[in-house]
């Protein structure tokens, strides 16, 4: 069995690996590069993209999926393999990235009846066959709604297995992730190697807090998010944190989805609710819909987009693109980084390179200022960091998620992480005792 990795070897996005062993190529995510990350160019491959026989997906973010159509268009004929959930959230996020690409709508519309009718939803925890008498089998990653890791198995007895993105415990929605039995090597994600996340119960309390102080001054509440997950994750806390006489909210303040794309996802989660976790069922049969509340707005039309730059706080506006790289979040920016009511709060990975990235920075120096829309603007809204709310796990759960599976002499390859996050889990794997390679 041979592996190579195609893209996230040493960075956070593209992820695509290849897989060949006994007559069969399987690729795992073929996912689009963000800021200055890169992945391999297809004159690199050991394959062409017509040699690949199935292609599995372990979820639906666009760094492991937004290659598919052009894998498909440069002749990818073979099965695409992923949950359920993950099968009903193909359709929205590739029709975005394949809009992103510049496809005329016929030619997007055609694309997507060929990946429809090669794609394949399966169930978690099942062992299915493959092609030449290789197996596989899904169990859930915790990441978001859908997310799995995958093990796959050879003819000649050999396994891998890939973990995808991996979440951490007590998400909201989420169920923890599986812990799956040992295999003979591990691809394993490092994107918070080197950090630890606070607790799900700190860090809604923190949310809290600076929404309380956000809000005090009558600003507005920019919180860029990435449309699948991490907006309906909010959706789900900023409600519960507003219903909560703690916190000194002397009215509840509207909240804006300003995202087509994260309304259409949200909607397909609500109908997706046999996969939420307990907590989220349990609530939707007392009568409260933890992904819908009073006060809660969709913004989806461009009109409406445009009156919502021009309304007066206090607001809480939820926009994409969740790296501040494009969507409407840049609009929302333009008008309002340079005003001191106004904050912005980060809940998620910025990559190098992308404008979220230099916000950070700017904000971290005197007089700071970044481009936006070609124009240079000086960054006077307060800047918040909440890394708790990842959706990836920190160093902690990663190490608890190998120790599970309790099979120290397993070589683990790690992947999906910047090098000082994959030094700094290396490191802790090696002290544990496992086979760790950067």
């Amino acid at each position: 069995m041979k592996i190579y990795h195609l893209g996230a070897e040493n960075c956070v996005t593209g992820s695509c690996h290849l897989v060949q062993g006994n007559g069969l190529n399987v690729m795992v995510d073929c996912g689009l590069v963000q800021g200055r990350d890169r992945a391999a160019a297809e004159s690199d491959w050991p394959i062409r993209p017509e040699e690949v026989d199935v292609l599995i997906l372990t979820h639906a973010h666009i760094d492991h999926i937004g290659r598919l159509p052009w894998l498909i268009e440069a002749g990818f004929r073979g099965d695409i393999i992923c949950s359920h959930p993950t099968r009903a959230l193909l359709a929205p996020m590739l029709r975005d990235a394949m809009g992103l690409s510049g496809l005329s709508q016929t030619a997007a519309q055609k694309l997507w009846r060929r990946i429809d009718d090669q794609a394949w939803g399966f169930e978690f925890g099942e062992v299915f066959e493959l092609h030449q008498g290789w197996r596989f089998r899904l169990g859930r990653a915790g990441h978001i709604l859908g997310s799995c890791w995958v093990r796959l198995m050879a003819r000649s007895g050999e396994s891998v297995l890939f973990t995808g993105d991996l979440g951490g415990p007590d998400r909201p929605l989420i169920r923890d992730p599986e812990v799956p039995e040992p295999a003979d090597r591990l691809v394993l994600e490092a994107t918070y190697g080197d950090r630890r996340h606070s607790s799900t119960g700190d860090r809604t309390a923190r949310l809290g807090a600076v929404l309380e102080h956000c809000l005090a001054d009558g600003g507005k509440v920019f919180i860029p998010v990435f449309a699948l997950g991490r907006a309906q994750e909010l959706l789900y806390e900023i409600d519960r944190l507003l219903s909560d006489p703690g916190y000194g909210f002397k009215r509840r303040p509207p909240v804006f989805v300003d995202s087509p794309l994260g309304l259409e996802i949200t909607q397909i989660y609500s109908d997706l609710k046999p996969f939420w976790d307990t907590e989220a069922r349990a609530l939707w049969s007392r009568g409260d819909h933890p992904l819908d509340f009073e006060g809660l707005y969709a913004v989806e039309r461009r009109q409406d987009h445009e009156r919502l730059l021009g309304i007066k706080g206090p607001a809480i506006i939820l926009a994409g693109s969740g790296m501040c790289t494009g969507g409407r979040i840049l609009d929302h920016l333009g008008r309002g980084i340079d005003r001191p009511e106004n904050d912005l709060v980060f809940v998620g990975y910025q990559t190098q390179g992308t404008l979220g990235r230099r916000i950070q920075s700017a904000a971290d120096t005197p007089d700071g200022t970044v481009v936006i829309d070609g124009k240079e603007r000086p960054v006077r809204a307060g800047i918040h960091v909440l890394g708790g709310y990842s959706a990836h796990a920190d160093q902690a759960d990663l190490l608890n998620w190998v120790t599970a599976i309790g099979a120290k002499e397993m070589p683990i390859k790690l992947v999906h992480g910047e090098p000082t996050a994959k030094q700094a889990l290396a490191a802790a794997l090696r002290q544990q005792g496992h086979r760790a390679v950067e």
